[in-house]
């Protein structure tokens, strides 16, 4: 409940305002001095103050108010104030009013205006507050990610700065973090931060692919393995856990790892002890595990291929990686990056921001060196990408069907048994001169130019434009248009 604080040196005005306060819902405190006041602002806080101007008797200047004020402001310059008197002063109300007043009321006061004057002062108020206290949680986010080491990662949109931002916040501790996400969003970068944040940062990072490795080499690679331990084992390897000890290591694709392994997984992160292959020796480390996957562990767990207990173990904090379809906002930010600056064109932007990169950052990064290899002009376009095929063959699908219904409106067409015989749309990309020679045989008819190369009017406009090819027929006004 609000509390509002009143001053005014009538005890009977005091009791009148908070009556009328509380009976509306507000809880109320009186003092009858600026300097008790003041006090209690400096050790309570208040929504809103309600203050005399004059506490002396036979006092009317309202200086003895404007100190109080001018006191509350400096106290706390944020809360709003309303000034109330029997002598209303012009002059001095217009200065107040300037320092910051909320609002000058005379008495007798209207209990109406002042109720209606409270509420939306304290509402203001409060969201004044909360836009600030958003401002300074937005400042300090922006600070921890400028200071933090984010090992190159590009990114725009408000969801991967939550993630990075989380990331950086579980880098500091040393608990186990599984990150899951699609294939090709990332989840490699997020180690890499996790680590390179973490006072384990000048230790060892190992990272092991599991997911790429044959199931009968997994173990050594983990372990390590004795010389003699397996076919063409001919001397002793240290495993990832030993080489990693006293950093990080990091297991992509967890979810690959067999059972056997699991089981051997889960005895190194419960106890930091383990063998090498071939050997009886048990061995120590130390080592901070971050793991990666792409699976539904929850539901591997379900069907008897995952570990429940090495799960939890893994997954103390989950770090999800949005796929890049959910974060359309870093597309052209890592276009910009993997083209090293490159212009694009609208057909580019509109291609790369439409498109739902199935294959995530991977196969936007992929698209952009083929851009940066095949292209012509310095400006890329969507076909330097690759994806212009696509929406070209959109179009012409489009376009067959507008033809289709066209035949029924277009009372210039051939009608059945006239001789003409139907074109046959091509899904071929039109060139510049297969749409002169369209435009010439159709008399600039431009629902039967774009019928008969297979395209939907706008596309047709579209690549006349790109192709420099006015618009207009030669010589007949606007007669084509339709």
């Amino acid at each position: 409940m609000d509390k509002i604080l009143i001053v005014d040196d009538n005890p009977d005005v005091c009791q009148a305002l908070s009556l009328m306060l509380e009976l509306n819902g507000y809880q109320s405190q009186y003092e009858f001095s600026p300097q008790a006041a003041l006090q209690a602002i400096a050790r309570q806080e208040f929504a809103l103050v309600i203050q005399d101007m004059n506490f002396t008797r036979d006092t009317t200047s309202g200086e003895e108010g404007r100190e109080l004020f001018l006191a509350i402001r400096a106290l706390r310059p944020a809360l709003p104030i309303i000034l109330l008197t029997a002598w209303t002063e012009v002059e001095m109300a217009v200065t107040l009013m300037k320092a910051g007043a909320a609002d000058y009321l005379g008495k007798p006061w209207d209990d109406a205006r002042l109720l209606t004057s409270i509420g939306n002062l304290i509402s203001l108020h409060k969201l004044a507050r909360e836009n600030g206290e958003l401002k300074r949680h937005q400042a300090e986010r922006q600070a921890v990610l400028a200071s933090a080491e984010l090992c190159g990662l590009v990114f725009a949109s408000a969801a991967m700065e939550r993630c990075v931002e989380l990331a950086v916040q579980l880098a500091k501790s040393d608990v186990s973090v599984l990150i899951t996400g699609p294939n090709g969003a990332g989840k490699d970068r997020l180690a890499d931060i996790l680590h390179a944040n973490s006072p384990l940062k000048h230790k060892p990072f190992i990272k092991l692919n599991v997911g790429a490795l044959p199931i009968e080499l997994m173990e050594a690679e983990l372990f390590g393995a004795e010389a003699g331990a397996f076919t063409g084992a001919s001397k002793a390897r240290i495993g990832r856990f030993e080489a990693a000890d006293g950093g990080t290591l990091f297991l992509d694709e967890i979810g690959n790892l067999p059972l056997s392994g699991q089981v051997k997984l889960l005895r190194v992160l419960q106890t930091g002890e383990f063998e090498r292959l071939g050997s009886h020796q048990t061995r120590k480390c130390r080592v901070r595990v971050l793991s990666a996957t792409n699976a539904d562990l929850r539901q591997d767990i379900v069907d008897g291929r995952f570990r429940e207990d090495l799960f939890y173990r893994l997954n103390v904090v989950e770090l999800a990686l949005p796929a890049l379809a959910q974060r359309k906002d870093d597309v052209l930010p890592l276009v910009d990056h993997f083209t090293g600056g490159r212009a694009l064109d609208a057909s580019a932007r509109t291609a790369l921001l439409s498109h739902d990169w199935p294959g995530n950052v991977r196969e936007l990064e992929n698209a952009c060196k083929r851009a940066r290899i095949l292209a012509r002009e310095e400006i890329l376009s969507a076909a330097d990408f690759g994806l212009a095929a696509n929406h070209a063959l959109a179009d012409a699908v489009s376009g067959v069907a507008c033809g289709t219904a066209a035949k029924v409106a277009d009372t210039g067409a051939a009608q059945p048994g006239a001789g003409a015989a139907p074109e046959t749309p091509s899904l071929a990309e039109p060139q510049q001169a297969d749409i002169e020679a369209a435009l010439a045989r159709h008399n600039w008819v431009i629902a039967r130019v774009a019928r008969s190369l297979g395209l939907s009017r706008q596309a047709l406009y579209r690549r006349m434009e790109k192709f420099g090819i006015d618009m207009r027929p030669p010589a007949q006004g606007d007669a084509g248009r339709d």
